[in-house]
C-alpha cells in the first residue's frame, strides 16, 4: 500500500520559516519523483516545486529564492523548506510522487499552512 504523508504544516508569521516533510511507504522511492502542489481556498491545487527526471529542480516564480525542495533517498522522505514566508503563500501543500517511468501519480493527504499575524 502506497502511503504519502505530509507533516511540518502549521501557523507562522509573515517572514517565518517551515519545513514540511513528506514521508513516502510502499513505492520504490528512487523510482519516483517527490514533488510539492498548494492549493489556496477557491483556487486550484498548483504546482510549488518539483523535480526533473534527471534530478533538476524546478520552482514556480513566486517561491523561487524562498522555498527549496530536497530529499533524503536513505529516509525515502521529501521536503520543502520554506522562508520568508508570506500571507499569500496560505494554502494546504501536497506531496506529490510521480513514477517517472509511467507518470501515474500519488498525491499525500495535505498539510496546512497559515501565514498570519
Amino acid at each position: 500500500q502506497v502511503r504519502l504523508v505530509e507533516s511540518g504544516g502549521g501557523l507562522v508569521q509573515p517572514g517565518g520559516s517551515l519545513k514540511l516533510s513528506c514521508a513516502t511507504s510502499g513505492i520504490i522511492f528512487s523510482s519516483y519523483t517527490i514533488n510539492w502542489y498548494r492549493q489556496g481556498p477557491g483556487n486550484l491545487r498548483d504546482l510549488v516545486a518539483e523535480f526533473t527526471e534527471d534530478g533538476r529542480k524546478i520552482y514556480v516564480d513566486s517561491v523561487k529564492g524562498r522555498f527549496t525542495i530536497s530529499k533524503d533517498n536513505a529516509a525515502n522522505t521529501g521536503y520543502l523548506e520554506m522562508n520568508s514566508l508570506k500571507s499569500e503563500d496560505t494554502a494546504t501543500y501536497y506531496c506529490n510522487a510521480r513514477d517517472i517511468a509511467t507518470g501515474y501519480n500519488y498525491w499525500g493527504q495535505g498539510t496546512q499552512v497559515t501565514v498570519s499575524s
